[in-house]
């Protein structure tokens, strides 16, 4: 991997104020295997999303707000570690609400060749 690899670079819309760099990538048959770091500064949002593949996710730094399909508010502070179920019936959206950035380190187990996310329109309760 470059240098110019490492950097952190913008996340594409709808996602706001995020960033992102790739650690590694690496075949594990049918599936892949990726790690990124993300930086949520205060205020951003990755905007209402789905995986294909399932997540972990480890918060390094701040308090994330990452609301389900149900718009129930879950927090999650530095040294967390959870799981993000993979498909539609699990959207959800990662913010930062706080004053502090957001880093995050996220493991992906994702079907070969499939995006790392697909953006919906945000679920009936969820604030305009």
């Amino acid at each position: 991997m470059s240098r110019r690899d490492r950097k952190l670079r913008p996340n594409a819309a709808p996602a706001y104020r995020t960033a992102s760099r790739l650690l590694f990538r690496f075949p594990l048959g049918r599936r892949t295997v990726i790690a990124r770091q993300t930086v949520i500064e205060p205020g951003g949002t990755s905007g209402w999303h789905y995986h294909d593949g399932t997540l972990l996710v480890l918060v390094t730094r701040g308090t994330l707000d990452h609301p389900g399909p149900d718009c129930v508010p879950v927090t999650y502070r530095r040294g967390r570690i959870f799981r993000e179920p993979s498909g539609p019936t699990h959207p959800h959206v990662a913010r930062n609400l706080g004053p502090t950035p957001v880093t995050l380190f996220v493991l992906y187990l994702t079907p070969t060749n499939s995006p790392l996310s697909h953006h919906i329109p945000p679920p009936n309760c969820a604030d305009k």
